[in-house]
């Protein structure tokens, strides 16, 4: 819902940098339509709503044709393909371990908080690292090849979740180094 942020980390209180019409405007704009919907709902119907705002996020029972890095990287590297990144690959995304997003959902939905809370991990990883860490565990040798960059992706993408850990004592645990092997074994059990 941020777009390609002017603002680094991401807060709640940033109202984002989105192209309404560009191709990734569909995407971002029915995150923040959902979030409109859901407040005016609360506000006039008087509904006991939360708003999570979910960045990326990773780990076992991801689809394969999910399309987003993390399912084509870890297809492409045990199928032995050449791994795919857009532009120079130093744009950035933090990722979350599934677990760690869930724990985080769960305590937002046990608050009576009603606005929007960011639940995702503040480490920010650049997109060829991570086809080089997502390629190690996976122990292939697939190469690496760099394709154009689509239009409107975001160049950096981090959670401020420094409401999340004041309002629900929650913050992401599960490193990357942690969550990748899981995540390789589920896509190795549906590449089968």
């Amino acid at each position: 819902m941020y777009g390609d942020p002017a603002v680094h980390p991401q807060p709640e209180t940033y109202w984002g940098n989105v192209n309404s019409v560009g191709p990734r405007g569909v995407y971002d704009e029915a995150k923040r339509v959902a979030e409109a919907f859901t407040m005016a709902y609360h506000r006039q119907h008087d509904l006991d709503t939360r708003i999570t705002r979910i960045f990326n996020t990773y780990g076992p029972g991801m689809r394969v044709q999910d399309g987003r890095a993390v399912p084509n990287f870890a297809t492409q590297a045990i199928r032995g393909q050449p791994i795919t990144i857009y532009g120079d690959g130093l744009q950035t995304r933090s990722l979350c371990y599934v677990d760690d997003l869930v724990e985080g959902a769960l305590r937002l939905l046990a608050s009576d908080y009603v606005e929007p809370v960011n639940i995702g991990n503040r480490e920010e990883i650049s997109m060829i690292e991570l086809a080089h860490a997502i390629r190690a565990a996976a122990a292939s040798d697939s190469p690496i090849e760099h394709r154009e960059l689509p239009e409107d992706d975001p160049r950096q993408r981090q959670p401020d979740t420094t409401l999340a850990g004041e309002l629900l004592g929650w913050e992401a645990k599960v490193p990357l180094a942690e969550g990748l092997p899981p995540t390789i074994e589920w896509f190795r059990s549906q590449l089968a």
